[in-house]
Formats: C-alpha cells, structure tokens, sequence
C-alpha cells in the first residue's frame, strides 16, 4: 500500500482514536436519536421465519418502536402478512419503499407483483422495488425479471420503480439498469472482507460504482450494515464496537452528503442463520427481544 493511501486510510478511522466502548455507546445512542433515512424491516419474532404468517400486532408494535428514529422503512415481501406493513407504517407517518418478493415459484412471484402493485395504486408506497438480489441468487433469468419490471411500471403510475441487488450487479446488467427509474443498491464492506477501518471509504466506492452505472438515475443505497457477533469474514471482524464504529460513520455520512441510505438492520432475526451462518442473526440495532442493544 503507497504511503498516500496509508494517510487516507487513516484519516478515515481518527475520529475513534482513544474512545472507550462505553464512550462510543454514548455516541451510537445520539446518532440514533438524531434520526436516520431510512430503516430495513424486521418483522419476524424469534421462532418465527420467512412463510409463516405475520400479526397486524407484532407489525405495530415493531414500527411504533423504531418509528421515532427512521423516515422510511424498507419492507420485502407483500404476502403472508408482509402487506400489513406498509399500510400500517402510513397509518403512523412514514414514508415506504416497498418491496416485492421474487424467488423460483411462479405462483408465490404472481401473488407478490399483484399485490404490490395494488398496494402502490392504493397510496401505501413511495418507492416499489421489484425483486431483492435476485441475479445474485440466480432464481430468474435476466428476461423473467425484466418482464416483472417492465409490467410493474406499465400498471403504477407516479411511483419510481426499481430492483434491489448489490451494487456491482448494476454495471454488469446494464438492461437491468436501464429498466429501472431509480438505482437500488446494497452495499457490504463487510460482505467483501472488509477491515472495518476502511469500510466506509469502500461504501462510497460502491456507491459511486452504482451511480456512474446509473448514468444520472437516482442511487438509494438500500442495505448497509455491520454484525455485532459470528464468524468473522476475511478482514471483516463482528463485534460491538465495529457495528457501533460503521453505524456512526455510516449515519455521518449519510447526513453530511445527503446520502439516502436504509440501514440493515431493524432487529436481530435468528432464522437468518440458515442463509448465512452464525453471523447472520446479529445484524440489528435492536436485539431479538426488541431491545435497543447500546
């Protein structure tokens, strides 16, 4: 590494230098009262998982705890009750990006478009998302997902209409890219290994990526976040005080730059542990049991 990005790197991680743990829990705790954008999600109760059915009481109480931090709320599914969500988070004052669930199931694909779509006509979304990594996963083609964009913004009006994937995929699927109003994007530093020093300066790469991509459209990032525990990735390390190092840099950022940035994530969810290991229950800011874990 030359000795100019050594400076540059560490100018990125200075504003930490000689603060305690519970220093920087004091600080998390502000920046989470200042408020953010936006917030993923999580609406699943512990023993619960994707394809059981959701409460309207389990949604409330959820939204009504994060509601006096967060703008918009993210959801992503609008079945099994995931409908509920942004029809309650309007009834409470929040803005919505909502999000249709597309997977290898014709059926459950079928359900999920129509329903988002009658959501948006019905005034209960302010940015539709059709699909969420669905080219990462591999369960459409490029043509099938287009299709689903395509017939998405030939029945919603006035409503931006995009796909959520990770950032590099924009510039890979360029017909992808042209189909969408607006550019949703996740971004993990530490998905890619990153140390949590230089993280943030590798989510604003991400983000420019997206948006040179994008061509003038638009960027949202729609996930960004850091574990508290789990098995450590490469040069990512979850712990403590590295979540409450990349929520405060991330929320700086977003605020100084007007970045528009839904952070990942709400609650901690223990069925993630299926689809990405020990690591995958200990993204939230709150913990299973709904409390603020700093």
């Amino acid at each position: 590494m030359s000795l100019r990005k050594e400076k540059f790197f560490a100018l990125a991680a200075i504003e930490f230098e000689g603060q305690s743990l519970d220093d920087l829990k004091i600080q998390w705790h502000n920046t989470l009262h200042d408020g953010m954008h936006g917030l993923c999600f999580c609406p699943y109760e512990e023993g619960q998982k994707p394809g059981d059915m959701l409460s309207e009481g389990q949604i409330r109480r959820r939204l009504e705890i994060i509601r006096p931090y967060t703008n918009w709320i993210r959801s992503f599914s609008c079945t099994e009750g995931n409908e509920l969500i942004p029809r309650i988070a309007k009834e409470l004052g929040m803005k919505t990006l909502v999000g249709a669930w597309l997977g290898n199931d014709p059926e459950t694909n079928e359900a999920e478009i129509a329903e988002l779509i009658q959501l948006a006509n019905q005034g209960f979304v302010d940015v539709a998302a059709v699909g969420n990594e669905v080219m990462y996963r591999g369960d459409l083609t490029e043509e099938e997902l287009l299709q689903f964009i395509y017939y998405t913004k030939e029945k919603i009006k006035g409503i931006p209409v995009g796909y959520v994937d990770a950032y590099y995929e924009f510039t890979e699927r360029p017909a992808i890219t042209d189909a969408c109003d607006i550019i949703l994007a996740n971004c993990y530093p530490f998905w890619e290994g990153c140390d949590q020093d230089y993280s943030l300066l590798y989510m604003k790469d991400m983000y420019n990526r997206a948006k040179k991509a994008g061509n003038g459209k638009k960027v949202i990032i729609t996930e960004t976040g850091w574990p508290t525990k789990g098995t450590s990735l490469e040069g990512a390390y979850p712990s403590d005080i590295n979540a409450i190092k990349y929520f405060i840099n991330t929320q700086k950022w977003s605020r100084e730059e007007d970045i528009e940035i839904f952070y990942f994530s709400s609650f901690d969810e223990s069925w993630k542990v299926g689809d990405e290991g020990d690591v995958g229950a200990y993204w939230g800011l709150w913990d299973k049991y709904e409390q603020l874990k700093f």
